[in-house]
């Protein structure tokens, strides 16, 4: 029983420092032709969205739309593929409960 709880003491304090590391990545998704991009974190915080004025119109509202989530996925893809080579490269490991 003290194993699992020293297992689950090591992980957490595996996942606070890989947070604090992710914590200072980026990655930025673009649709529409580079019109709309959206900028994540590690912490799979959106920091930063950027729309360009032709994209601002009601004709375009649906375009819109779709392109913030296009945007979105691709910059989830991006910061993912990072958080994976970052938790390989600090050696992060899941135990076996």
């Amino acid at each position: 029983m003290f194993t699992k709880l020293k297992q689950f003491k090591d992980l957490r304090d595996q996942g606070k420092k890989m947070q604090e590391l992710l914590g200072h990545e980026s990655a930025s998704g673009q649709a529409a032709g580079g019109k709309v991009v959206v900028t994540l974190d590690g912490n799979l915080t959106m920091s930063g969205v950027a729309i360009d004025d032709e994209m601002l119109s009601t004709a375009n509202k649906q375009k819109l739309e779709s392109a913030i989530k296009d945007a979105h996925a691709d910059a989830l893809k991006k910061i993912q593929r990072i958080m994976a080579t970052k938790m390989q490269e600090s050696g992060f490991k899941m135990p076996e409960l």
